[in-house]
């Protein structure tokens, strides 16, 4: 079997500080596996600029020019860590044999690839890097195990403690394609692929420079996307508590029915403010729980580009 031609995905967002580095490391990495012959010479690395308003597009370009191991595409404005990715991998399914997305501040541990072809070759189609140890704050460890506990809890498939770094293979990169969905959130959408997988454990490393791009309303965003793109247990939630609420109802005019034939009926506002607020607010809450199902529904109907491409350098 020959080496396999790898490709690697890199989104980034204003991180002018980290990406020459980030550029020296993944390049020597690439040029040193092919000499060792676990790689293909024809071994790439795509950046994928994702509207940024530093000098990001300007250091691709510059090391473009340099080495013919690095290819950039310019995304016209910011579409976000999921767009993003899902373009540089379009970009490169049918272009290579296996494809690695990692993010630009190196804390994923890129010496973790070697292992991730190791496995490749030896079949799995799709590899994925488990976070073992992480350097987060607290609060963000506690979210994140929250969050894939609750997916779990919804029925969606989803790898614990996995960040979008990954290897795919040929024909995982090919049945991707046929995804067309505009709310996109991948680490739901790859487990749904099938094939042979299997998971490396790393440790997080430092961020090299900068803050990180992943606020917490992005995170946020994040997480609902993942619940209303592959659940509708919420929806069904709230019929069960609508049906709850009418049997309650229906309880609650028997009791006061009861209490009226006994004459021991209190005149008095505060049940009644009560139970307006109480009902009121499940209301509400499940109004906005459809609204944003049907929210969804909407983008997906318009069928919108989920990226648009500025420029590239091949």
């Amino acid at each position: 079997m020959s080496p396999p031609v790898l490709s690697i995905v890199v989104p980034c967002f204003n991180e002018a500080d980290v990406l020459p580095e980030t550029i020296r490391r993944l390049d020597g990495l690439l040029a040193d596996l092919a000499a060792r012959k676990q790689l293909d010479a024809k071994s790439y690395i795509v950046f994928i600029d994702d509207g940024s308003t530093d000098d990001s597009w300007n250091i691709i370009r510059q090391h473009h020019d340099r080495s013919d191991r690095i290819k950039g595409i310019k995304l016209s404005r910011n579409f976000g860590h999921q767009p993003a990715l899902l373009c540089g991998l379009l970009a490169v399914e049918g272009h290579c044999d296996c494809s690695v997305t990692t993010d630009a501040d190196l804390q994923h541990r890129i010496e973790i690839i070697e292992r991730f072809l190791e496995r490749y070759v030896a079949g799995d189609e799709i590899v994925y890097g488990i976070k073992a140890k992480r350097n987060d704050p607290l609060l963000r460890r506690v979210t994140a195990k929250l969050f894939y506990r609750l997916m779990s809890c919804l029925g969606t498939q989803t790898i614990p403690d996995h960040a979008d770094y990954r290897l795919l293979g040929r024909n995982a990169l090919a049945a991707l394609a046929q995804f067309r969905e505009s709310n996109l959130f991948l680490r739901g959408l790859v487990p749904l692929l099938g094939f042979r997988s299997s998971c490396i454990r790393y440790d997080v490393e430092p961020r090299l420079n900068g803050r990180s791009k992943y606020s917490w309303h992005k995170m946020f965003a994040l997480a609902i996307a993942g619940v209303t793109s592959f659940s509708i247990v919420p929806l069904r939630l709230a019929s069960a508590v609508g049906l709850l609420v009418v049997l309650c109802s229906f309880a609650a005019a028997g009791f006061s029915v009861w209490a009226y034939m006994r004459g021991s009926v209190v005149p008095g506002w505060t049940s009644i403010v009560v139970a307006v607020y109480f009902f009121g607010g499940i209301q509400l809450c499940f109004l906005g729980i459809i609204g944003e199902y049907l929210g969804k529904l909407v983008i997906e109907v318009k069928r919108r580009p989920r990226y648009l491409v500025e420029q590239r350098l091949d």
